[in-house]
């Protein structure tokens, strides 16, 4: 799993991950998303690159959506692949943060939690 934060001026931080999210790559993961979801106000992650996501995977994104939530913030996953989409629908995580197709649906859905 690679990892690596575009943006982290203002309120929002934009990830780009790509690689598989197993075991090793949650390990990538934990961090730098901990990290984010106790400094901003929203994390835009750009799933594109993910080829598989893990239930460990997972379990950082909703860590780090129930932190950033307690704050006000939201974390977005940014078109993830079907299979990847098809294995957070199927846990519910779909319930706890959005998954967008489009940089205008990310834009959209991160508006009321950074203010922009």
């Amino acid at each position: 799993m690679q990892i690596s934060i575009a943006d982290q001026s203002g309120p929002t931080a934009r990830v780009i991950m790509a690689g598989k999210c197993d075991i090793a790559g949650a390990e990538v993961i934990a961090l730098p998303l901990a990290t984010l979801a106790g400094s901003k106000k929203a994390v835009l992650v750009d799933m594109s690159g993910v080829t598989f996501l893990a239930s460990i995977g997972i379990r950082h994104f909703v860590s780090a959506s129930k932190a950033l939530a307690r704050r006000g913030g939201r974390l977005v996953l940014l078109n993830p692949s079907d299979m990847v989409t098809d294995v957070l629908t199927t846990s519910g995580v779909n319930t706890m943060m959005d998954i967008v197709r489009s940089e205008g649906e990310a834009e959209a859905a991160l508006k009321p939690h950074t203010g922009a």
